[in-house]
């Protein structure tokens, strides 16, 4: 049995580039996993289907689960027959831009493939992943990375200094399909501007950045007001991550306490290397549910 954490990310920058062929569009994002995150427990069955339960009865635990998806692609590419039952303790909230699936279904694809004992090594399993989900190579990274394409091309970057960071969720979250859609992409964003961009930001002249929050304000109104209040709380900086609908916020401010939000101190976090993620003492963040 391994019990293993699942930790959620953050896009420290997102910047859209163009819209692709397929309905996707191609990105290019600084990724960084944060101690904000689910528990994962996994052993091997001798059924002849796998098992999932989970402590939030409002996610579907049946084949449209991406940790069940995982587990269906791991026997495919390796032709075990292995079944593994699955328990989440989930605390990533939905629909908020965080990457809790894609974690979910990475964390599945390294324990089965310890657990079956098959050592596929971990760039073929980031390459089996992009097959389901797009943020899910990241999470083979060691926790600090940039990605493009889809997010599937993952470039290992040096760890950030630490720093704390307030995840401020609103309880009603966005649909990511439909934040794309919204999305007023005309004329794809040169590739010198992506590399200047990127060059910019992690020398520090360029500061945090979401392309997609001006679809996600246009949705949800209320999500812009919610930024300008953060700011006027003192954080330095406050930015969608992904499609949204929670916040990154950095500095030495004060999230806010309100019924619809949801808020948890948290820190950047690493994968170890040849290892996993490592979970976080109960005492190292604070969750507020206000």
């Amino acid at each position: 049995m391994l019990r293993l954490f699942s930790p959620a990310k953050i896009n420290l920058f997102l910047r859209v580039v163009s819209k692709r062929s397929d309905g996707y569009h191609h990105l290019s994002s600084v990724f960084q996993t944060i101690t904000l995150g689910d528990t994962l427990t996994i052993e091997c069955t001798a059924g002849e289907q796998d098992e999932l339960t989970c402590t939030d009865p409002t996610l579907p635990t049946d084949a449209s689960n991406l940790i069940l998806k995982a587990t269906a692609l791991f026997r495919r590419k390796t032709g075990s027959s292995q079944h593994f039952k699955i328990h989440l303790i989930k605390r990533i909230p939905t629909e908020a831009g965080l990457g809790g699936g894609s974690s979910n279904a990475a964390t599945t694809l390294w324990a089965c493939n310890q657990l079956a004992q098959t050592y596929v090594p971990l760039a073929e399993l980031k390459q089996w992943g992009s097959e389901i989900g797009s943020d899910i190579p990241f999470f083979f990274s060691q926790g600090t990375a940039y990605c493009t394409g889809r997010g599937e091309n993952v470039y290992h970057l040096p760890a950030f200094p630490q720093q704390s960071v307030w995840i401020v969720k609103p309880t009603e979250g966005l649909s990511t399909p439909e934040v794309y859609r919204r999305l007023n992409l005309t004329v794809p964003v040169p590739e010198q501007t992506v590399q200047r961009d990127l060059d910019a930001f992690l020398s520090g002249s360029l500061p945090h950045f979401n392309d997609l929050e001006k679809p996600a304000f246009e949705m949800k109104p209320e999500l812009k007001q919610l930024k300008t209040n953060l700011m006027e709380r003192g954080f330095k900086t406050v930015v969608m991550s992904g499609s949204g609908s929670a916040f990154f916020c950095l500095g030495e401010g004060q999230p806010l306490t309100a019924p619809h939000l949801d808020c948890f101190s948290v820190h950047f976090t690493h994968r170890i290397l040849k290892d996993w993620y490592q979970e976080p003492s109960l005492n190292s963040s604070l969750d507020i549910h206000a």
